[in-house]
């Protein structure tokens, strides 16, 4: 069909046609913003831990890795994941992500935050003086025991095992310190016990094993502790692991532990979380004491539940576009991949249907009447008695009349010239019928 051919359509039809392809688009468009995302945030909040803490030093590394993608990390130090969670559960701290640890949002699990990875075993380190040998919780009523700061994942975590125990306040003293702190009255006779919950490179940790002064407790119930909570594994730490020239420790020890993990508001942007899984994956995947190489990070649920789109990046690894470009070129890429593609799923279809649908259009023109004639032809194949001829009649040169008024393009003129020829023919039925009701008619 030439351009002026399609010049012939009616400004009606065009409009119509107009409309078609307007609404067509508007609902590509739709459908491409409820599918579309925010631009990313360019600066984020992490919540960490005490300043001389493991998880301070790894959102340091994190602000690095995220700083070169031109995404501005703001460290919040806190006194640890208790005081985390408050946090993320609080819409108006601002926020965004934060270290957590298993056991610290059980029960009940905590609403609108999700993990988005476990990172590494955190064991509960119990140390205490040397000159007695302690293995079961159960043996520290009347003892001097450090729980951890009030708000840390260190206490969130140690109560329930010690009330496990039938310990409370009224059966051993409870002392509110944590790390640093806590290794110091342990070592200067101020406390019993020291319950410390961290990974094996904490500095405190790691001080605290090789001072000959204090004894690690080897819990010998351990696979008990994981029946009862399910945020719990029982760990092996190895004759010799820490210090093999000293035999640190001197023999095998089992340990009860949780896991650290990333967690964030349900919402946080994928492209966010991408981001974040792949400084993750740089900081996190060496072999420790406890960890095999490449066994963290996971997506393994602990307590809270997983982030989907942590699930799909575990699964898939980063796009093509994030792996080719720079995080905001990819980022506009990949929004501007969701507007189009909806675009071409229902514009290249309509275009090519286009000639379709003005055939459509313009043949529609012809083929209205022949509903109308065709009743008329049947009504004068039926009709018996008198036949009213002018009502057959007007009605055949009124439809005569909007046959010869349409306007099509020269492409269509068989159809147009077919119309008038059916009515012809219906008009010589008439005729016919109009004779054969003279001649039957009695003579007066």
């Amino acid at each position: 069909m030439t351009f002026d051919n399609y010049a012939l359509l009616s400004r009606r039809d065009l409009l119509r046609t107009t409309i078609l392809f307007g609404a067509a688009i508007a609902a590509s468009l739709w459908v491409s913003f409820q599918l579309l995302q925010p631009i990313p945030p360019r600066r984020i909040v992490l919540a960490s831990g005490p300043e001389a803490g493991l998880y301070h030093h790894y959102a340091e590394r994190y602000k690095v890795l995220l700083a070169r993608e031109g995404v501005t990390v703001v460290v919040r130090p806190t006194n640890g994941a208790a005081e985390n969670l408050d946090l993320l559960l609080d819409p108006t701290s601002g926020v965004d992500i934060a270290f957590m640890q298993g056991g610290v949002a059980y029960p009940p699990p905590a609403q609108g935050i999700v993990m988005l990875s476990s990172l590494y075993y955190e064991p509960l380190w119990i140390f205490y003086r040397s000159g007695r040998t302690l293995t079961q919780l159960n043996q520290l009523p009347g003892l001097r025991i450090t729980v951890g700061l009030p708000r840390s994942g260190n206490r969130a975590l140690v109560l329930p095992l010690l009330a496990a125990n039938n310990i409370t306040p009224d059966d051993a003293t409870l002392l509110d310190v944590g790390g640093e702190a806590a290794f110091q009255m342990l070592r200067d006779d101020k406390a019993d016990v020291a319950m410390m919950v961290g990974g094996a490179a904490a500095a405190t940790i790691q001080k605290a094993l090789l001072d000959p002064e204090l004894k690690l407790m080897n819990v010998n119930r351990a696979s008990a502790y994981v029946r009862r909570f399910p945020f719990v594994t029982r760990l092996t730490l190895p004759a010799g692991t820490v210090d093999l020239a000293r035999d640190i420790p001197a023999e095998e020890v089992e340990l009860i532990a949780t896991k650290a993990m990333l967690a964030a508001r349900d919402g946080l942007h994928p492209a966010l979380i991408n981001l974040l899984l792949e400084a993750v994956r740089d900081v996190h995947d060496d072999q420790g004491y406890f960890e095999a190489a490449g066994q963290f990070p996971n997506t393994i649920q602990v307590d809270l539940p997983v982030s989907m789109d942590a699930v799909r990046h575990t699964r898939f690894g980063t796009s093509l576009l994030y792996r080719t470009f720079p995080f905001w070129i990819a980022t506009f890429l990949d929004r501007t991949l969701i507007l189009i593609v909806p675009l071409l799923v229902v514009l290249v279809p309509l275009i090519n249907f286009f000639p379709q649908i003005v055939r459509w259009r313009v043949r529609s023109r012809v083929y209205r009447w022949y509903g109308e004639l065709a009743l008329l032809e049947r009504d004068v194949a039926s009709h018996q008695g008198p036949p009213p001829l002018e009502r057959w009649l007007a009605t055949l040169d009124r439809i005569e009349r909007a046959a010869a008024g349409i306007r099509i393009p020269a492409s269509f003129a068989s159809e147009a010239y077919t119309l008038r020829e059916h009515i012809g023919f219906v008009r010589r039925a008439v005729e016919a019928k109009g004779s054969g009701a003279g001649s039957a008619a009695p003579e007066g």
